[in-house]
């Protein structure tokens, strides 16, 4: 009888975490692999000497990671590249660029894998970068800064953008501004030395006092909704071609709670057929939710996140797992999907790392 024994950590799936680490001498970015059969993580690879990686994206080929980094320090802000070998277990610092205003919060790369943008919160601004052969990030192509604010007298008194994402087909940049109640849109020609191109219609007018947040396509890039932190609630929208019309607008959070939600971030399932969004503060939990055909969600329940302020979370490219970063608690959790119902799991060990903000995952 022959025996043969399978590394299910050959899989090559890879969980990248972020922190407000605030110590140059602690493990700021941490990489683990995930074992795509039982959700359970182990360490790969960590980097030192940078300051608040509180954001990071993949490039499309898996090569190098991009981070937001002297987040929530004053009169600072900058964003970071590191170069990551799944051979050598390595993930080397490359270069740094200033982010082009305080407190960066959100760095997205193009699908070229040769721009990257990235939002402000502080100062309300978004600056685009290209990215060199080696991974390393260029000087600022561009750089715009708002002022306007919206009603709420204590957080709106000005812009503060909270994401940068790409259409589906990323032809076009959108930028939620919890400041400002906007969802504001470039056109983005990737030919040209300054991609960030006016339209028509600059911005999507929230609800007042909404505070747009993180927002997310369907994988059919017919709908694209859009999570908002002070009112609790989600905005979908009807999307085609730069332009977003909503269709409907509903509570992350149960009825339970009238204050104090938070709500963070956002993601949908690969096949499309459920949403997941954060709620911190007062609930610390995910919201599940089915997506219908004609791309209105319907609440199903909600899953604790096992800790305290759930500030980003992760789907794998499979769908059968999800990570839950909690900053307060400094725990990182894995829930396994159950692909016909949408529900949620724990699974596997927590992971530890102190002030934990920031979770994403690419196999490569």
């Amino acid at each position: 009888m022959f025996f043969i024994t399978i590394s299910v950590f050959a899989q090559n799936t890879y969980v990248f975490l972020g922190s407000y680490n605030r110590d140059k001498s602690a493990e700021a970015i941490q990489v683990y692999q995930l074992d795509t059969v039982n959700g359970k993580l182990k360490k790969f690879t960590s980097a030192k000497n940078v300051i608040n990686p509180s954001y990071l994206t993949v490039s499309p080929n898996g090569k190098y990671i991009y981070a937001c980094t002297d987040t929530k320090t004053p009169n600072a802000g900058s964003i970071s590249s590191f170069e990551f070998n799944t051979e050598n277990k390595t993930l080397t610092f490359l270069n740094s660029q200033r982010s082009g205003g305080e407190n960066p919060v959100y760095v997205t790369v193009h699908k070229s894998g040769k721009w990257i943008a990235n939002a402000n919160y502080t100062e309300g601004s978004v600056s685009v970068f290209p990215i060199l052969e080696n991974g390393k990030i260029d000087s600022i192509a561009q750089n715009f800064q708002y002022t306007d604010g919206s009603t709420h007298k204590e957080r709106q008194t000005r812009s503060h953008v909270h994401s940068a994402v790409f259409s589906p087909q990323c032809d076009y940049l959108f930028l939620p501004d919890l400041g400002a109640d906007k969802i504001r849109c470039y056109r983005f020609d990737a030919t040209q030395k300054k991609p960030l191109i006016a339209t028509e219609n600059p911005f999507t007018k929230t609800d007042l006092e909404a505070g747009p947040r993180h927002f997310t396509f369907h994988p059919n890039q017919k709908f694209g909704y859009c999570i908002e932190e002070m009112a609790g609630q989600i905005s979908v929208y009807k999307y085609d071609n730069g332009v977003l019309n909503k269709i409907q607008r509903i509570a992350t959070h149960s009825d339970k709670i009238k204050e104090g939600f938070e709500s963070s971030d956002i993601h949908i399932s690969p096949d499309g057929k459920f949403l997941y969004a954060t709620n911190r503060g007062k609930e610390n939990n995910i919201a599940i939710f089915t997506i219908d055909e004609n791309g209105m969600l319907k609440n199903i329940g909600y899953k604790s996140t096992l800790g305290k302020h759930p500030r980003v979370f992760a789907i794998d490219e499979s769908g059968k797992f999800l990570v839950a970063s909690n900053v307060n608690t400094g725990n990182v959790v894995v829930f396994k999907r159950n692909l016909k119902t949408g529900l949620l799991k724990k699974v596997g060990k927590e992971v530890k790392m102190e002030n934990v903000s920031c979770v994403q995952i690419k196999k490569i």
